[in-house]
């Protein structure tokens, strides 16, 4: 109880240091810093916004490109990788209809995170990754493309998502918890989903990313509250358990450790430390490059110098030099108002345009002649130019080769940047300089950054550390050792198909790839898993029902096609999901019987049942499939025809009142409908019905490759996205998916859209999380429904809660 409380005040106190002092501006991204807008950007302009305090930007056209640079990128990606809270806010002014991303961040087809507003549907789309590796949609029916401003904030805790327009709430759901593992490579888009599709076109000011609990008071302050999110709530009586158990644990190593104690009372002894071949004594000195060293205890302990600021004369400024660690005054030359050190070189050019070359040279900045730039093998686009030479380089130029390398001196490398390069410190290494050009190496022991576990000693090394197992037990693994190893004597419960794991004080069965289970007891598993009713026999191998086919029974068999049927001559074979119908043509219906090839199909008397078009001066005539309107014998007969109440002459053409793009035609007597024949060559054609013949460019739409291929109206489903071209712009929504009721479990299989309910937790990839149905793990840990965790004692079983079920299984790749 104590540490629930001692937790409760943790997270009042960081509230408070929240809304009362404003948001850290390490929590927070700036979406116009780091796209850095500006109006150099195609089809951007700044405007006038909601407020004059942060800039507002215009987006226009369709051709624009808004994506932030790789580097800015990667930093953010760094900023929300792993992070289960977060807060997007924004303002904006959306064009009436109009359809378009705001904020999109993915990797290839991955949508990390995606908030969309449809103008033509009025809602609002949030598409994200699962925890399961699973495609996610929410979709909230709110328009906001309305010409007017709006505040939005989309608050994510967990999974529980709150959605605020103006500061109200308008949704509260709780959710599928995305996952924010961005893969490197992830893109950053604003106001469109990519080059080609999903354009947003109006206003948009203050786009931030907050990177803590309940952002949106940030927007609203009055909505100011410090009760914890369910996020807070979970990870706190998560954290207290593992605290008790780290308690009990530590308990037990300090009483062992004081029985220790007792044996080394009245011993004395005095350690030596060794480093790079010499040995030193209990608290020595010595300085070792840009370190003051001690001998402590028998290990080497080293701080870095403390430089102070040099106090140069007028005509010097301090720099670093070759062999000293720290800053010392060096001449300098003062050339067109900048200050030059000694070495440093500066190109400028001359009335005629010529580049002229200097370098600063016993305080003065002197001229260097007599160079020729090298032919370059690159085109004029690739190509650079510097501030430091006046030879042009090609982009990707080694700068290190030319001589920088040799500034990295110790436990540094040499990186090339664009323009030039620079040092950095070596993995598991810091810097002791401003410059990396000196690197000392990280202690990972002393600072408490390894991973050893349980009866191990970390041992630290140039670079890293070692985990040393203690006299008399065995390694598990790189981290882990015990006494005793039950996998490899078989003495354990791991079923067949499952990979058995020695961890300490036991064992733990995680199933082998290609199976599902808690390790006792394993179940193959097909990849995508068998579709339309289909068993997985063995691992990636499924067993079709009948009238299916394919290696997940994907392929429905075409009997129709294949000239597996032969249907009566009065009937037409019609394929369906794993079987076929014969079904009668027009003019014949079935007679009861409902025969399988279609032999119950019997002409059907049209001029009996009055579903004849022939009007009174003709005579109807039945006919095997249809009938014929005849004239009798003396008569002169219009040939006319009896359509919906009405009379139409022979030979004439109408449109129907209900379609305006079908045409029926009258031709003694019979009536013939059809979908009307686009001639876009005809100048009257009717674009409604004909949008293909629409010649402006603008009302196409354009797929991912850059081609003409969906016209005005055209609609499609694509990766389970209803989308539709609709005058030039790609709008899209998830295909619609009946619920299923009184379902905890489901699972949508490959191929398909929608969801269906299986009985086995561990194949579901949805479930409704109850936090009543707890699972405790194999060291008595409690963990809540939804959570995962690896396995103790292995590095590649993955395990999940699942309302109560533990689900474990292998990283195939991990192995």
């Amino acid at each position: 109880m104590d540490l629930l409380k001692l937790s409760f005040v943790f997270f009042t106190v960081n509230v408070a240091t929240v809304l009362g002092f404003g948001v850290d501006p390490a929590g927070r991204i700036d979406v116009f810093e780091v796209l850095e807008l500006g109006d150099y950007v195609t089809g951007v302009s700044q405007v006038q916004g909601l407020h004059n305090e942060s800039r507002a930007f215009l987006f226009q056209d369709s051709w624009r490109s808004v994506k932030a640079s790789a580097a800015a990128a990667e930093r953010v990606r760094q900023m929300l990788r792993g992070r289960s809270e977060f807060t997007l806010l924004l303002t904006l002014k959306q064009d009436k209809l109009n359809s378009g991303v705001l904020l999109s961040i993915h990797h290839a087809e991955q949508r990390f995170l995606e908030l969309e507003s449809s103008g033509q549907h009025s809602e609002l789309r949030l598409r994200y990754r699962t925890q399961g590796q699973q495609s996610h949609a929410e979709v909230f029916p709110y328009g906001l493309a309305d010409d007017r401003w709006h505040k939005l904030s989309l608050s994510v805790s967990g999974s529980h998502l709150v959605l605020h327009v103006d500061c109200s709430r308008i949704y509260e759901r709780i959710v599928e918890v995305p996952l924010m593992d961005l893969p490197m490579g992830t893109t950053i888009w604003l106001g469109q989903r990519n080059d080609a599709h999903g354009f947003f076109k109006g206003i948009m000011q203050d786009v931030q990313l907050l990177l803590i609990p309940q952002g949106y008071i940030s927007q609203c302050p009055d909505l100011n509250r410090t009760c914890p999110t369910c996020n807070d709530f979970h990870g706190l009586v998560q954290k207290i358990m593992e605290l008790q158990d780290i308690l009990a644990k530590t308990s037990s190593k300090l009483a062992h450790a004081e029985e220790k104690m007792k044996d080394l009372d009245g011993c004395y002894c005095e350690k030596t430390c060794s480093l790079d071949g010499e040995i030193y004594r209990e608290d020595e000195t010595w300085t070792d490059r840009c370190k003051n060293c001690t001998c402590s205890n028998g290990t080497v302990e080293c701080e870095s110098f403390f430089c102070p600021q040099p106090q140069c004369p007028p005509d010097t400024a301090p720099a670093y030099v070759s062999g000293a660690c720290c800053k010392e005054c060096q001449p300098i030359c003062l050339f067109r108002g900048r200050v030059y050190v000694e070495g440093e070189r500066r190109s400028v050019r001359d009335a005629a345009g010529n580049c002229l070359l200097f370098q600063c040279q016993n305080r003065s900045m002197r001229r260097i002649e007599g160079f020729t730039c090298p032919e370059l093998n690159c085109p004029e686009s690739e190509q650079l130019t510097l501030t430091d030479r006046c030879c042009r380089v090609c982009r990707g130029h080694d700068f290190c080769a030319e001589g920088h390398s040799s500034n990295c001196v110790e436990d540094s490398d040499c990186i090339n940047l664009e323009a030039g390069a620079c040092c950095s410190c070596r993995d598991g290494y810091r810097a002791l300089r401003d410059d990396s050009a000196y690197c000392q190496d990280i202690d990972e022991c002393a600072e408490g950054k390894h991973y050893c576990r349980e009866n191990t000693e970390c041992v630290n090394t140039p670079g890293s550390f070692m985990c040393i197992c203690h006299s008399g037990f065995i390694r598990i693994d790189e981290y882990s050792c015990t006494e005793h190893n039950e996998c490899a004597t078989g003495v354990h419960s791991c079923d067949e198909n499952a990979l058995c794991f020695n961890t300490v004080g036991g064992h733990s069965c995680s199933c082998k790839p290609g199976y599902v289970g808690n390790g006792t007891v394993c179940k193959a598993m097909c990849e995508g898993l068998c579709q339309n009713g289909g068993t997985c026999i063995s691992p990636d191998t499924c067993m079709c029902q009948q009238g299916f086919t394919g290696k997940r029974c994907e392929t429905d068999i075409d009997e129709c096609l294949n000239g597996f049927v032969q249907c009566d001559s009065r009937a037409t074979c019609v394929n369906l999901p794993g079987w076929y119908h014969c079904e009668c043509r027009d003019g014949y219906h079935d007679n009861g019987m409902f025969s399988a090839n279609g032999e119950s199909c019997e002409d059907i008397d049209e001029c009996l049942t009055g579903r004849h078009t022939c009007t009174n001066d003709t005579v109807c005539v039945n006919v095997d499939g249809g009938f014929d309107c005849r004239c009798p014998h003396g008569r002169n007969c219009t040939g006319d025809c009896y359509h919906e109440g009405k009379v139409k002459h022979s030979g004439q053409i109408w449109v129907l009142d209900e379609d305006r793009c079908s045409v029926c035609s009258c031709q003694s007597g019979l009536v013939t409908c059809r979908r009307m024949v686009c001639d876009c060559d005809n100048p009257t054609v009717d674009l409604f019905c004909c949008p293909e013949c629409d010649p402006r460019l603008s009302t196409h739409c354009l797929r991912q490759n850059g081609l003409l291929t969906y016209n005005n109206g055209d609609t499609w489903v694509e990766n389970c996205q209803q989308c539709q071209c609709m005058r030039g712009e790609v709008d899209c929504w998830p295909v619609p998916c009946l619920p299923v009721p009184d379902c905890e479990f489901t699972q949508v299989p490959e191929g398909e859209c929608c969801p269906r309910c299986v009985t086995d937790p561990c194949q579901a990839n949805t479930i409704h999380n109850d936090i009543a149905k707890s699972c405790v793990d194999e060291y008595g840990v409690t963990r809540f429904s939804g959570s995962a965790w690896t396995k103790h004692g292995t590095e590649c079983s993955l395990c999940q809660c699942k309302n109560g079920h533990v689900c474990c299984s292998v990283d195939p790749l991990c192995l």
